[in-house]
């Protein structure tokens, strides 16, 4: 009961209401298959992603590289539905979001967005991509991009929305639908909140690419390493997290993130409560036990 009511007070009264999924969003069956589309995508073939899971590392590859990984309305539907399979599963830790192909991601299907297609149309793709990125901010378990490539427009606003970004030194980020007439408005709001707003601003009226360096020193990204160690240094992250509660680590980002949006003195409040609440927890007790007894913890969750 106390980790249940811990839980409530992290994601609000209602209860975790990130898991309210919109009618465009069902869960597909194969979800660690690459078979045919489930119910949540706009047309049949294969999934534009693949997935498979191992001790509570989930790692998602977005699996288009014929057309540079683009954020089509497929793919879109395809991510979401492989976020939130089985979300709240204790099994799972740590998400890593990662892409076939020398190009992470290339943005929306510019295809998608002609006047071939109804506004009706293009509000569904601008909603659906809106409704990923905020899924990834309120996921109860961290979620890690995996990037060696490019990665512009919604591409880049995807690793902005991750909680944690491993690039190599090859990466480069960029929003520059300026240049093609449709501004990265979208994107914005990710970039803004991840980099300072000066370095966004220039990004964004300016369309220029930034270096993995440069993505780094500015805040977009956690770490930049070679492309030979991506991986391992990207695994390495998320088997440290592996490793963790999942029950406190979901508390922990739930209040972190909340916080952020607070003024100083609610924050404090807030952040003061989930200590309270944490230690509630039956791995908040188990976690000082272990510490006191000198011995490594063993976690329910």
């Amino acid at each position: 009961m106390a980790a249940a009511a811990a839980g409530v007070r992290a994601f609000g009264a209602k209860g975790p209401g990130w898991l309210r999924r919109s009618p465009w969003a069902p869960l597909v069956a194969g979800f660690c298959s690459r078979g045919t589309a489930g119910a949540g995508q706009p047309e049949p073939g294969p999934r534009p992603t693949s997935v498979r899971q191992q001790d509570g590392i989930r790692n998602i590859v977005l699996s288009n590289p014929k057309k540079r990984n683009a954020l089509s309305l497929a793919m879109l539907k395809s991510l979401q539905s492989d976020i939130l399979h089985e979300a709240e599963s204790q099994d799972l830790k740590v998400i890593v979001i990662s892409a076939e192909g020398p190009v992470f991601s290339s943005g929306h299907d510019l295809r998608e967005l002609t006047d071939e297609q109804s506004p009706d149309y293009h509000a569904e793709v601008f909603r659906t991509c809106s409704e990923v990125m905020m899924l990834i901010q309120n996921h109860p378990v961290p979620i890690i991009a995996m990037v060696n490539g490019l990665a512009t427009a919604a591409g880049c606003q995807l690793v902005a929305s991750c909680d944690i970004a491993v690039a190599s030194d090859k990466s480069s980020f960029a929003t520059p639908g300026v240049n093609l007439g449709l501004f990265c408005s979208t994107p914005g709001v990710a970039l803004g909140r991840a980099v300072p707003r000066k370095v966004a601003s220039e990004m964004l009226f300016t369309g220029e690419p930034i270096s993995a360096q440069e993505a780094l020193l500015h805040g977009l990204l956690s770490k930049v390493v070679p492309e030979g160690q991506l991986e391992e240094e990207t695994m390495k992250i998320a088997k440290k997290i592996a490793s963790s509660s999942r029950h406190v680590v979901s508390l922990g980002k739930a209040a972190f993130n909340k916080q952020l949006r607070q003024d100083l003195r609610t924050a404090y409040h807030l952040t003061s409560q989930t200590m309270v609440d944490n230690l509630a927890l039956p791995d908040g007790q188990e976690g000082i036990k272990a510490f006191i007894q000198k011995r490594k913890p063993i976690w329910a969750q």
